[in-house]
C-alpha cells in the first residue's frame, strides 16, 4: 500500500488577512466612515455602554474636516443606522440630519478633534467599569497582556467639576489626553480616539474590559504587575491602531451579519 503524499501548503499570498481598505473618492471614505460607526454604535448598545442619552462616537468627516459624524441625541445605541448619523461643524451646529446633537458630545469631541488632527474618530460612554475606575482615579495598572496595550499611553483627567457643556472644559480634557489614546475623566468614565472608527471603538472596549479585570483582581487579591521592559514590549506589540483595527473586525462582522439594517 502506497504512502498518501501530503497536502501542499498554500501560499501565503493566496490566503485572506483583511486590512483597512483605501477609497478612491471622498464619498466613499465618508460612506465608510459612516457604516462603521453606526455599526460601534450598536455594538456599544449591546454591550450595555448605555445610560440614559449619555455617550456618543464621532467620526471626522474625510472632506470637510472640522465637521463630524455622531449619533442622534436622545436615540439608543441598539436602534441607529447609518441614515439616522448627524453631521456637526466646528459651531456645534447641524448641517446634514434631522436631530439635535448632544451638547456634552460637541463640548467634548470637538476639542479632541481640533488638538488632534491625526484622530479620525472619538468614543466616550458612561460604561459601569470605566465609571467605577474613574471614580477612583486611577490608572490602569500593567497586570494581563491585553491592558499592556494603554501601557504609559492613557492619561487621567484628575478634576470633574459637572456635565460637559462648555468647550473650555472640552479643551482641557484634550489637553489631558495629550498624545495619548485615552484618557480616565474621573467621576465620569472612560474616553479613546483612533486612527479610524474601528481602533477608537476597539480602544474603548478593551479599557472598559480591562477596568473590569483591574477591579475584579484587586478585590480579590494583590495583582502581579507585568515588568515595566516587558509591559512597553508588548505595548508595542499591541497597542498602535492598526492592531486595534485588527482585533475589532471579528465584532463588526457579528453585528453587521446579525443586524444588516443598521447600513440602511
Amino acid at each position: 500500500m502506497s504512502q498518501a503524499t501530503a497536502p501542499e501548503p498554500v501560499p501565503t499570498d493566496q490566503l485572506h488577512f483583511a486590512m483597512p481598505p483605501k477609497h478612491d473618492s471622498v464619498e466613499g471614505e465618508r460612506r465608510y466612515r459612516k457604516e462603521r460607526l453606526a455599526a460601534a454604535l450598536r455594538l456599544f448598545g449591546r454591550f450595555g455602554f448605555e445610560e440614559g442619552v449619555a455617550g456618543h462616537i464621532t467620526a471626522r468627516d474625510p472632506e470637510f474636516t472640522d465637521h463630524f459624524w455622531v449619533n442622534p441625541f436622545g436615540m439608543s445605541f441598539k436602534h441607529i443606522t447609518v441614515s439616522d448619523l448627524i453631521l456637526v461643524n466646528h459651531r456645534g451646529q447641524v448641517v446634514e440630519g434631522r436631530y439635535h446633537v448632544n451638547q456634552a458630545a460637541f463640548a467634548i469631541h470637538s476639542q479632541i478633534h481640533r488638538a488632534r488632527p491625526d484622530v479620525v474618530a472619538a468614543a466616550h460612554s458612561h460604561s459601569t467599569y470605566g465609571r467605577a475606575l474613574s471614580a477612583l482615579g486611577e490608572l490602569l495598572e500593567p497586570i494581563t497582556q491585553d491592558v499592556c496595550a494603554f501601557y504609559q499611553d492613557h492619561a487621567l483627567f484628575d478634576d470633574y467639576t459637572g456635565v460637559v457643556v462648555d468647550e473650555e472644559e472640552g479643551r482641557r480634557i484634550a489637553t489631558a489626553l495629550g498624545p495619548h489614546k485615552a484618557v480616565i475623566l474621573r467621576n465620569h468614565g472612560l474616553l479613546t480616539v483612533g486612527d479610524s472608527v474601528d481602533a477608537a471603538a476597539w480602544w474603548f472596549i478593551t479599557m472598559e474590559r480591562s477596568c473590569q479585570v483591574q477591579l475584579a483582581a484587586k478585590a480579590a487579591g494583590k495583582p502581579v504587575h507585568i515588568d515595566a521592559a516587558s509591559a512597553e514590549h508588548t505595548r508595542d506589540q499591541l497597542g498602535n491602531d492598526l492592531a486595534a483595527w485588527i482585533n475589532y473586525q471579528p465584532l463588526y462582522q457579528q453585528i453587521t451579519r446579525s443586524e444588516p439594517e443598521l447600513l440602511g
